[in-house]
């Protein structure tokens, strides 16, 4: 039977190999509907001429309009491609986009095979396809996600299934990261051209240019899945092989540099994850409202775990829309030392708890922000009850810890709600036992203790509210001088702190140094993951490795003195 329109849509792929025009070849690869009529026709003629049961007569279809070897003078086969092209036909016969499981197998299989025709000696020309086809899928596994009542048989299927030893379970998500991993894996592993990955005029070549739109399509499945350890095989085969960022394109460099820098914000890493997110905002387009919104939200957060709050200028912009209502309550209750107004924006049950947990910092900032702020409350009870020094007799500034430890109680307890109970001034009601009736015992329990673990026998249960001591107030400075954030010395005798270096520059200043110089002064610039340009010559990170010439006519022996 006739099949003049899969005949001319060959012919059409045919020359367009023929060109090596890879645009083209994804223009021409559509999936998603509504279809074009043309494809409409195509799918008619797929279902009447060449049923599923027999693939033969589509093959030979696809090999006499697309030979299997090039004529040219590189050469090159298109087998692998004539097979992917089999299974663009197959796929769009036999899909049905109701079924989005069922989809979304297919789409895999296809991708799978896209990848595999990249591979080849040929396989430049499909890059395009691949990234247009991972598009699609990681798209429709994100959909499958936030449906479960579509894939909870697979759940229970690979819950089932699985044992013990098989591991943590693979995700309809990473799945289908996992595939597109491979495509990143191809253009990261291209060999063609120079060492450096770049060609004449300094731009990644060959299959290279696909390594950042690969990754960030993985990147951004596996933080959806928040499978950390598999997107950290991805910053770090990147950081090993990739050429520098800055020769790609924006849009894949503030892509990148948001995950790099969410991941190390997951990671406890906050100098590392400003570095890269504030590169990423600098980049971001200024009409980019959503973008730049997403990666403020992790920058104000990272920043403000470093000591360093946002302006008001920076939370007046456009993208900054609501974050001020969000992070300024915080900003003000670190700077004044207010364990109870942070007790209770950090409670689960607070006005913007669910927001702040949705997007995975609340943790972070009760947890981190918590130090600052025990700085701050130190901070102001020494403005407010500190002994400022004496030079004339050469006595040091120092804080009470006892101070401390009554300014600290008090913040609690009104957090509890504890200071706010009324004293009741009613005299107490006795009444005489004669006029009450015995009193019915309660049936004892079998066991009154229930089951205790035997290294827990006999300890005490706290009673009453959870209060900080003078131990936990001594601990706290304590840490805060080890970090750097106190400058000074405690005397665990007189429960003393002790400012040092205050006849330079007073006490406050010598004694509560600024959060953020003391953080950033002890990190330097490097980001892992993150590839730079090489800025000198010296035996930094990339300037030797394997397969590169090192110069030694100028190396001297070993224990030899410089001239």
């Amino acid at each position: 039977m006739a099949t003049p329109t899969i005949d001319k849509f060959l012919t059409e792929i045919a020359g367009i190999l023929r060109e090596k025009n890879a645009t083209q070849l994804r223009d021409y690869m559509v999936l998603e509907p509504p279809l074009p009529p043309l494809y409409n026709q195509i799918v008619s003629e797929l279902k009447t001429s060449y049923p599923v049961f027999n693939q033969a007569p589509l093959e030979a279809k696809c090999k006499e309009f697309i030979p299997e070897y090039e004529e040219s003078e590189e050469g090159g086969s298109w087998t692998s491609f004539i097979t992917f092209l089999l299974k663009y036909f197959t796929f769009l016969r036999d899909v049905n986009v109701e079924q989005l499981v069922e989809t979304h197998d297919m789409l895999k299989s296809l991708l799978n095979q896209c990848i595999l025709a990249l591979s080849a000696s040929t396989g430049l020309v499909v890059l395009p396809t691949v990234i247009s086809l991972s598009r699609t899928l990681a798209r429709l596994a994100i959909g499958l996600d936030k449906r479960p009542d579509l894939i909870a048989h697979l759940t229970r299927r690979e819950s089932t299934s699985g044992t013990e030893e098989a591991g943590e379970r693979v995700t309809l998500v990473e799945s289908s990261a996992n595939v597109i991993r491979e495509a990143f894996k191809k253009c990261l592993s291209e060999r063609s051209g120079n060492a450096s990955g770049l060609d004449r005029s300094g731009q990644p070549e060959g299959r290279r240019m696909g390594i950042y739109l690969t990754a960030n399509l993985c990147l951004k499945l596996f933080f959806h899945c928040r499978k950390l350890r598999s997107a950290e095989q991805i910053f770090g085969n990147i950081y090993q092989q990739s050429p520098p960022l800055a020769r790609f394109p924006a849009s894949q460099r503030v892509t990148f540099l948001y995950y790099l820098g969410r991941y190390h914000f997951a990671n406890s890493h906050f100098y590392r994850a400003q570095l890269a997110l504030q590169a990423a905002y600098s980049q971001c387009h200024l009409k980019c409202l959503k973008q730049r919104r997403l990666i403020l939200i992790y920058l104000l957060t990272a920043n403000m775990i470093l000591g360093r709050f946002p302006s008001t200028h920076l939370l007046h912009r456009p993208e900054s829309q609501g974050l001020q209502e969000a992070f300024e309550p915080f900003c003000r209750c670190i700077a004044k030392g207010d364990l109870a107004t942070f007790r209770r924006l950090t409670n689960l049950e607070s006005e913007n708890a669910e927001w702040f947990l949705r997007k995975r910092i609340l943790l972070q900032i009760s947890n981190r922000c918590e130090v600052l702020l025990w700085r701050s409350l130190a901070r102001r009870t020494f403005m407010l009850s500190g002994f400022q020094g004496d030079t004339t007799n050469k006595k040091a500034p120092t804080l009470d810890l006892q101070d401390v430890l009554t300014l600290a109680t008090l913040l609690e307890r009104r957090a509890l709600g504890l200071d706010n109970k009324p004293k009741s001034t009613k005299r107490p009601e006795h009444t005489n036992s004669i006029f009450m009736a015995k009193p019915t015992p309660a049936p004892e329990p079998e066991d009154p203790q229930g089951y205790i673990d035997p290294d827990l026998a006999g300890a005490m249960e706290p009673s009453g509210p959870d209060l900080p001591n003078i131990d936990t107030v001594e601990s706290i400075i304590t840490s805060l001088v080890d970090q750097d954030l106190l400058h000074g010395f405690i005397s665990h005798k007189s429960l003393k702190f002790a400012i040092t270096g205050s006849k330079a520059t007073g006490a406050l200043a010598a004694g509560f140094p600024n959060v953020w110089q003391v953080i950033s002064g002890k990190f330097d610039d490097e980001v892992p993951g993150w590839v730079r340009e090489q800025t000198s010559s010296g035996l930094g990170r990339g300037a030797a490795g394997p397969g590169m010439v090192v110069n030694l006519s100028g190396a001297r022996p070993v224990g030899a003195a410089s001239a």
